[in-house]
């Protein structure tokens, strides 16, 4: 059997470059977000007024699924906690 080597879960994932690339943008940012709320130990309820969302939202952004959350939703809520979201394209 011959093992593969990844540089990420996601290039294991998924064949498609550009859902791939999509997924690691959005994972990263969820993870910037949700590091945010429990670092700061917001309250969901806090968390749903200050991004403009429902709390059940804010419990399912917590839970990490980012298949949930659209990539320009993932972006305002980074920066709306005061984080600068930049894309370098290449």
């Amino acid at each position: 059997m011959k093992k593969h080597k990844f540089e990420s879960v996601w290039d294991a994932l998924e064949d498609d470059p550009v859902k791939r690339q999509v997924y690691k943008l959005r994972s990263e940012l969820i993870h910037v977000v949700s590091t945010h709320i429990r670092e700061e130990n917001l309250k969901q309820r806090e968390v749903a007024n200050l991004l403009g969302i429902s709390q059940p939202r804010v419990s399912t952004l917590l839970k990490g699924d980012f298949e949930s959350f659209r990539l320009d939703s993932l972006v305002q809520f980074a920066l709306k906690l005061g984080h600068t979201v930049t894309i370098k394209a290449a």
